[in-house]
């Protein structure tokens, strides 16, 4: 990205995922998925990043504890409208992976 073209919004994605699949799950992630990402019209450029700790966890009010690995991934979108492009929605999920996803987010934040 240069200075010259600021990005209008930002898509950050979030996924635990079960240690048995992790290492298919970032080999998939870094040769495919995000390659085919950065691809698209309109994604500026995208970034991950992995989080390792304790991590609570509320269900109707009993709170547990417990350790976690949390991968986000950062893009940086010329607008929403990225998202909706024929080649984005060809690429994205991670279906080959969902029954391994145990928790997942995704925020889209306009910047203008």
């Amino acid at each position: 990205m240069t200075a010259a073209t600021p990005p209008g919004c930002l898509l950050i994605v979030t996924a635990e995922v079960d240690a048995e699949v992790e290492a298919d799950w970032n080999h998939w992630y870094d040769t495919v998925h995000l390659p085919d990402a950065l691809a698209c019209p309109g994604v500026l450029s995208g970034r991950r990043y992995v989080q390792s700790g304790e991590a609570s966890l509320s269900d109707r009010g009993t709170s547990s504890r417990s350790a976690a690995r949390v991968y986000t991934a950062v893009y940086e979108l010329s607008g929403p409208e990225a998202i909706a492009t024929p080649e984005f929605q060809k690429m994205r999920g991670w279906y080959q992976f969902a029954p391994h996803v145990r928790a997942t987010t995704r925020v889209m934040q306009a910047l203008r």
